[in-house]
């Protein structure tokens, strides 16, 4: 998609940056559009000002990228995921030139990150408070002039921005991987290379009800999928911000959405639902891809 905006999570440096230039479709041509958050990124693609959008969806360390799923959900109708890449996350403790690990007394990074790295920081830094960045990159960015203040960040940040390596592969399992998502407005299609790749597809959808309240409500609608043979592979609840105690519900299930089974069982879940929306259809990426 030559001569294309991306919008993504930045500032450059970003894991999310990476994953973009990985996504098929992003060619020499393609211009990268950083955002301060995945929900700015989302509306950026939502109002027309950008042509796709990356944006972290879920890490196997922490789970959901709650930004995320929210604008997909609540802000965001007419955008839809296009395609999905696995990367593996190396997080780095960066800081200014000269600076020591005894030096350090605030730990900069974005929450998803700090949160990546709690066993790290809990034995080499129990002492330093925690700050939250809107990125691991802008984290990179933030603690060069200001002593006793490191980052979490990748490598190629402190590369970037003039930082020094403390200390490599801080996260808690060193099998620590984000699923990103590659969106684009509904009727979108994926490039042809993505579109045609060969293997198990997946479908996300987000469904919310009046019924909420009521006892087995959410069990009928799960049933929907059970009854009719189509594996959840993932399930997350999210406020639906109209009042205490009612929600949304987002599930990743295996299949095209217009396979027979899913196609039914998205039918069956409409009887029980106010909203029931496909918010992707695509091949799904290997773990570690």
């Amino acid at each position: 998609m030559s001569g294309a905006r991306w919008a993504y999570l930045g500032p450059p440096g970003t894991n999310c940056e990476a994953a973009l230039l990985r996504f098929d479709g992003a060619g020499p041509d393609t211009e990268g559009a950083p955002f301060r958050t995945e929900r700015e990124a989302i509306l950026a693609l939502e109002h027309g000002d950008v042509d796709r959008a990356v944006v972290p969806i879920e890490n196997a360390l922490e789970g959901a990228v709650t930004g995320t799923l929210d604008a997909l959900a609540l802000d965001a109708p007419g955008v839809r995921i296009l395609a999905e890449l696995v990367l593996p996350i190396e997080h780095c403790l960066v800081a200014a030139p000269g600076t020591q690990l005894s030096d350090v007394r605030c730990v900069v990074s974005h929450p998803q990150a700090l949160a990546q790295c709690r066993r790290f920081l809990a034995q080499e830094l129990p002492g330093a408070t925690e700050e939250a960045a809107t990125s691991t990159a802008q984290a990179a960015r933030l603690v060069l002039d200001t002593p006793g203040r490191a980052a979490i960040a990748n490598a190629r940040a402190a590369e970037l921005y003039g930082a020094e390596i403390l200390r490599r592969g801080i996260e808690d399992e060193h099998g620590n991987v984000t699923r990103f998502v590659l969106l684009g407005l509904h009727g979108a299609q994926a490039t042809q290379a993505t579109a045609a790749g060969a293997g198990a597809h997946r479908t996300t959808v987000v469904f919310w009800g009046s019924g909420d309240e009521a006892p087995g409500w959410l069990v009928r609608c799960l049933g929907e999928f059970a009854f009719r043979g189509v594996n959840l592979s993932k399930i997350e609840s999210r406020p639906r911000k109209v009042g205490l105690g009612h929600y949304l519900f987002i599930v990743d299930c295996a299949g095209r959405a217009d396979d027979e089974p899913v196609a039914d069982a998205l039918r069956g879940l409409a009887a029980h639902c106010q909203e029931v929306r496909v918010l992707g259809s695509y091949p799904a990426a290997a773990a570690g891809r």
